[in-house]
């Protein structure tokens, strides 16, 4: 692969350094971790190997990646093997994607509390599409989905909201039979809204009287239990945003979205345009501009100056050890978790269709060989003839002409 022309490290490696100076004492310990890994990726700093190729015996030098979840390099190969094991875990059966999103006037509280309200954030939503869609009224099954977090918007704001991937259906409260929603529809978005922005104010006033939750600058003020009451008061009446897409073609495409989403950061190297000293360009969606009736938008470029963008980028750092992906209901993880060969069975006696084989109960298939490095050159193969630790430089390479894959 090709590597991007611009890249998030280079605008670090040109602006981290007056950043980190004009912020001092303001940066959190997580975000200076985020700049110097993406820093030091696939640079000498980090260490890396040596190969020679067995045909032309040309030499390429390759650096570590940093594999900080925030750097817009290293999320391939995550994105990859989660994916490889997600595959084995997709039902026969349609799923939808549901989106819950956080006002702006919680979003700031959020920014201030991350820990504390995405995982409010979370199991809200959860929350809500289990209950709702335990009820009669509507589905009275017990389902499954995965949620994924994002916290910005395509102009890098802050703008906290979960995606949800739901298979179109659940479990009867006895266990013993699918029950499918109608088609193309899964659960009612009103009703959805409504019930979530219940919950979590819930959950967050709760955070509020178990003295969890910390205001600070313009927030101060919400520190007092009167403040906050009244701060949240008229959001109680607002309507919230919870958007359903329609329904994937197939598991095919459940797996291609998200392998889109599930590893995404804040900015993707490819959308980056040009830097200089004044401006950071990049592409980003206008959804303002959506059209009614085919949802598309209108891409443009935006300019930021190099501390402003990185100030946005920075806002994305997810508190050390939080899960931005999590997996509920029949989809949910660990010793308890739904024998998933079984709903299978059920979903195919709902549909009056022979159960599929099952490839699971065989024998574990062989792993899928990887293809050993080719030569750039030649298109020979490659061979890792020296390892070299971090801050040093490779000895092999140092008089001998070689190639630096820094992709």
């Amino acid at each position: 692969m090709s590597r991007p022309s611009l890249e998030v490290a280079d605008i670090l490696r040109a602006h981290g350094e007056a950043f980190r100076q004009a912020h001092a004492g303001r940066l959190s310990l997580g975000q200076l971790k985020v700049m110097s890994a993406i820093e030091a990726c696939r640079t000498a700093e980090l260490g890396g190997h040596v190969a020679r190729c067995d045909d032309c015996q040309r030499l390429a030098v390759s650096y570590n990646s940093c594999r900080n979840r925030h750097c817009p390099k290293c999320q391939g190969a995550a994105a990859k093997a989660w994916l490889a094991e997600r595959e084995a875990d997709l039902l026969p059966a349609p799923y939808f994607h549901v989106v819950f999103t956080l006002p702006a006037a919680l979003a700031a509280i959020g920014f201030q509390n991350k820990a504390v309200v995405y995982a409010l954030l979370f199991k809200a939503a959860a929350e809500t599409l289990q209950t709702i869609a335990a009820d009669p009224k509507h589905l009275g099954a017990r389902v499954g989905l995965v949620a994924v977090l994002h916290t910005w918007g395509s102009a890098l704001t802050h703008h906290p909201h979960v995606h949800c991937i739901v298979p179109g259906g659940g479990l009867s409260p006895d266990g013993q039979r699918w029950i499918a929603c109608r088609k193309g529809f899964f659960l009612s978005v009103r009703v959805l809204s409504r019930l979530f922005r219940r919950l979590f104010l819930e959950k967050l006033a709760a955070a509020h009287a178990r003295g969890r939750l910390s205001f600070f600058g313009d927030l101060a003020q919400l520190a007092a239990p009167d403040a906050f009451a009244a701060h949240i008061a008229p959001l109680r009446r607002t309507e919230w945003v919870v958007y359903a897409k329609p329904p994937f073609g197939g598991p095919a495409a459940v797996l291609a979205y998200l392998a889109r989403y599930t590893h995404r950061v804040a900015i993707a190297n490819s959308r980056l345009v040009s830097l200089d000293e004044q401006a950071v360009r990049f592409r980003w969606k206008d959804y303002r501009t959506a059209n009614a009736e085919t949802g598309a938008v209108k891409i443009k470029t935006m300019s930021l100056s190099p501390a402003e963008f990185l100030r946005r980028f920075l806002l994305h750092v997810l508190p050390t050890g939080f899960h931005r992906i999590r997996h509920y209901g029949l989809l949910a993880k660990g010793p308890r978790a739904p024998d998933l060969d079984q709903l299978r069975a059920l979903i195919a006696a709902q549909a009056g269709a022979p159960p599929a084989a099952d490839q699971h109960a065989t024998a574990e298939p062989e792993p899928e060989a990887t293809a050993p490095p080719t030569c750039v050159c030649c298109g020979g193969r490659m061979r890792v003839i020296e390892v070299f630790g971090r801050g040093r430089l490779p000895r092999t390479a140092i008089v001998t002409r070689f190639w630096l894959d820094s992709s």
